[in-house]
């Protein structure tokens, strides 16, 4: 049984633990709404923008010469896995959900004989390579990022289309984290390279909204234009549902870890009481021995 000195300092060092994560709840809590705003403002216009694609695809006919982003290269071989995390953790299974996501999809490509490698946007991305070692393309710096903005997103955009151009995969995946609620964060894969847009079977609403629409100068010269946007939107728009999910996720789990510090303190003390009425009682029987002993 621990002394009444070890239970004491235990206690104590539960209860510093307990107003640290305390405090990191609340921190989470004030984050998290701001963020929150922010991941579904830039909803609407992913969705729009790929609304808008999906009208301009319709009207052009796929050929080599269409641009490389919509076209593709001609194969499949070689397929880049962009993940994206945090890049601190204390957020519950929000990262290692995004890895797991990720390494499944792997996987599965690889049991079809295709070539994955992997492009790791946040520093909690990096347990990848606990699995796929040989597998990097790159590691994205992403610590100097305290508020996410489009910048942050067209700098990585930027990146994987000189890659792709040059030849070093042929379809990319990106692997985030879509925020629903604070208790709830989904992992989502989608790829992103060559842009996979919405058929009109499946886009109803949109190809209807746009039917009546004539574009100038012409359709492919704006498809042009808009596919290296729709990248950067895309990956935009998951950064920000991270920053959501990641203060969601770290809100519930110091929460939990605070309620966990709770109930330990609460038995550490019935502990030490217990064993503090033990040492009066025998100190008591000593004393009562010792005295009739004398008599």
């Amino acid at each position: 049984m621990a002394s009444l000195k070890a239970l004491k300092i235990r206690i104590g060092s539960v209860k510093s633990t307990q107003k640290i994560t305390k405090a990191m709840k609340m921190v989470a809590a004030a984050k998290l709404r701001r963020a929150q705003e922010a991941a579904i403002a830039a909803r609407p216009y992913a969705l729009r923008l790929e609304q808008v694609m999906a009208s301009l695809a319709s009207k052009v006919t796929v050929s080599e010469s269409s641009p490389k982003l919509l076209a593709g290269t001609g194969k499949d071989q070689v397929h880049l896995l962009v993940i994206a995390t945090s890049e601190r953790g204390l957020a519950g299974a929000f990262n290692s959900n995004i890895v797991r996501a990720a390494r499944r999809k792997a996987e599965e490509l690889e049991r079809a004989g295709k070539t994955v490698k992997f492009y790791i946007a946040g520093k909690k991305g990096r347990v990848i390579k606990r699995f796929f070692p040989t597998q990097i393309l790159t590691d994205h710096e992403m610590s100097h990022i305290k508020t996410v903005a489009f910048v942050d997103a067209k700098a990585i955009t930027d990146d994987l289309i000189a890659r792709y151009e040059a030849g070093e995969f042929d379809v990319a995946h990106l692997f985030y984290a879509r925020f629903q609620s604070a208790l709830v964060q989904e992992p989502v894969g989608r790829q992103i390279i060559p842009v996979a847009l919405p058929s009109a079977a499946n886009d109803v609403a949109a190809t209807s909204a746009t039917a009546a629409v004539e574009y100038e100068p012409d359709e492919e010269s704006i498809l042009a234009e808009l596919l290296p946007r729709n990248i950067a939107i895309q990956i935009f728009g998951a950064l920000l549902e991270n920053a959501a999910s990641e203060q969601g996720s770290r809100m519930t789990a110091m929460d939990n870890a605070t309620r966990n510090a709770g109930d330990m303190i609460n038995r550490l003390t019935i502990q030490y009481n217990r064993s503090r009425q033990a040492a009066i009682t025998t100190e008591l029987v000593e004393i009562i021995s010792g005295a009739e002993a004398l008599k």
